[in-house]
């Protein structure tokens, strides 16, 4: 919409009912045109349509288009050096600093640009659990990113509670505004910059979605660490007995598929917080990764892209009958829903338990072939594979990926958004798991009988009944071999999975070729290892993978 243009849009007359007292002017942006404070989602769904920000699609769901950036823009993300964080930042590719001086002229440039503007404000909470609740407030540009901004934390419709609502961290997401790398020091015209000593953070030149969420994902890393909370990229749910199960991955690794079982209730699909009482969710909502999904395979979150509220980012769909196509990936692999996680039926709805968990998942693709489907950890093992972070990126999940997967190690499962150094949060992790007896699984999610594009991914089913013999106790009293390279366990047999697809090598036509291909992968680990050691303790190094020729 032109800062210029003087009419009412469909709005305009609420847009006041439920402001703070707290208003922008108090944040320093000033002489705006109109603010609309926290619209409902019907509200935000007319303005959305009005502004030709978005499409609706057959049965509700609202279709929009993130244009350039169809990822993150990891390359671009800063955080602000200043006395708060200069010695407490894991300082390199995922955390890069920016002077606080750049920021300042960065925010000034920002408020200029703002004058004469429309944006949308939610004032809503992150973390479930009331103790560690963290009130946040979401700035936008644009109205569709108001309704994400809904979906996905938590809301209210106190008008009282919104009129005295005071943010503990700001998100300002202006997709019309660009960076200057000459004069604001970033790389580009993007820019995703926080400063925790002034509570703030601006993503510039991005309509991705994903930029607001793990904006404040990152701040929860960060600020709860010190309030004894390990914050967590993962997902968990929670069995009729209360035994909870915490699934890590990154995208495209299956953890919002796998999470999401009809027998056992959900908590959260990416975001959590595990403290001395139990775990709870960061967010109110789930953005599932939908390329190719099944209604079959994953009939819960396929439901929901049929829904009223849910955005469907990058979606094909024909626009004369309105019909989604899940399948095509035209625009991006990376198709996005984000919506409520009430959307999913079998959820806990106060988003927290008092429960801590039983069964640690780890999810790795791996895209060479190699890795069991299946294998339990040491508590030392769970250190240094929860460092590594192994997996192979996805295509579309980050700026600049290909077709094929790219091996990586993501420390913590989710590198670009942990801002203390990997150890410290593995420490909080074997803490946690020494003291609540919890059993630590790495599960391959990806290629057997060869790499990518030899091989094929393994059956969701398998997987499925792999992860639910590990949470029912099922593989508690079955054999394990020791594996010859890792030293992890692997058990020799499973309910309702073939022997053979617990031994990677017999879907081999070349069992050197396998070998060879498997010390190859040791050694990316032990090479990638290097990165830690200094201040990693001896033991947790040695709980790594051996060579061939060191056997």
């Amino acid at each position: 919409m032109s800062k210029y243009l003087e009419f009412n849009t469909p709005a305009s007359k609420e847009s006041m009912e439920l402001a703070s007292d707290f208003r922008l002017k108090n944040q320093g942006l000033n002489y705006l045109d109109r603010v609309y404070w926290n619209l409902s989602n019907e509200a935000l769904y007319e303005e959305i349509i009005f502004r030709n920000e978005g499409k609706l699609a057959k049965e509700g769901a609202l279709l929009v288009n993130t244009g350039k950036h169809t990822a993150r823009a990891a390359a671009d993300k800063f955080i602000v050096k200043e006395n708060s964080t200069e010695d407490k930042i894991w300082w390199g590719v995922y955390n890069r600093p920016l002077a606080l001086e750049k920021f300042n002229t960065l925010f000034t440039r920002l408020q200029a640009w703002a004058q004469g503007e429309e944006l949308f404000v939610q004032d809503c909470y992150a973390g479930a659990d009331p103790e560690y609740k963290m009130p946040i407030r979401i700035i936008t540009e644009k109205a569709w990113h108001s309704l994400f901004a809904r979906n996905m934390f938590i809301t209210t419709n106190d008008k009282d509670v919104l009129k005295k609502f005071m943010p503990e961290f700001t998100i300002i997401a202006v997709p019309g505004f660009k960076a200057d790398p000459i004069v604001d020091g970033t790389r580009t015209e993007t820019a995703i910059v926080l400063n925790f000593s002034q509570k703030t953070a601006i993503i510039a030149n991005s309509l991705y979605g994903g930029e607001i969420k793990k904006s404040v994902f990152t701040v929860l890393n960060f600020l709860l660490t010190f309030q004894d909370v390990l914050p967590m990229h993962c997902s968990a749910n929670v069995g009729k007995n209360g035994d909870v199960a915490l699934f890590f991955g990154l995208s495209g690794t299956g953890k919002t598929t796998l999470s999401a079982d009809p027998n056992r209730q959900l908590i959260g699909d990416d975001e959590h917080g595990w403290s001395s009482e139990g775990v709870f969710n960061f967010e109110g909502g789930c953005y599932a990764k939908v390329i190719r999904l099944s209604a079959e395979h994953e009939p819960q979150i396929h439901a929901t892209t049929h829904r009223f509220g849910t955005i469907l980012e990058n979606v094909v769909f024909d626009s004369i009958t309105r019909n989604i196509d899940l399948d095509d990936e035209i625009i991006t692999e990376n198709t996005r829903a984000s919506y409520p996680l009430n959307f999913i039926p079998n959820v806990v709805e106060k988003g927290y338990t008092k429960n801590h968990p039983k069964n640690v998942i780890f999810l790795t693709c791996d895209a060479s072939g190699v890795m069991p489907p299946i294998a339990k950890l040491t508590p030392e093992q769970a250190q240094y594979h929860f460092i590594s972070g192994y997996t192979s990126k996805i295509a579309g999940t980050e700026i600049g990926l290909g077709i094929e997967p790219q091996i990586t190690f993501s420390a913590c499962f989710g590198a670009p958004f942990m801002v203390r150094h990997p150890f410290e949060y593995a420490q909080m992790l074997k803490e946690r798991m020494l003291k609540h007896n919890v059993n630590v699984w790495l599960v391959n999610t990806g290629w057997v009988g060869g790499r990518f594009g030899v091989g094929k991914r393994i059956s969701i089913r398998h997987t499925r009944n792999l992860l639910n013999a590990a949470l029912e106790g099922k593989l508690d009293n079955v054999e394990y071999r020791s594996d010859k390279l890792f030293g992890y366990s692997v058990p020799l047999s499973c309910p309702d999975v073939p022997n053979d697809v617990l031994e990677p090598s017999n879907s081999w036509g070349d069992k050197n070729d396998y070998w060879k291909k498997y010390d190859a992968l040791a050694a990316r680990f032990i090479e990638n290892f290097k990165l830690f050691e200094e201040n990693v303790a001896e033991d947790v190094i040695n709980a790594g993978p051996k060579r061939l020729s060191k056997l």
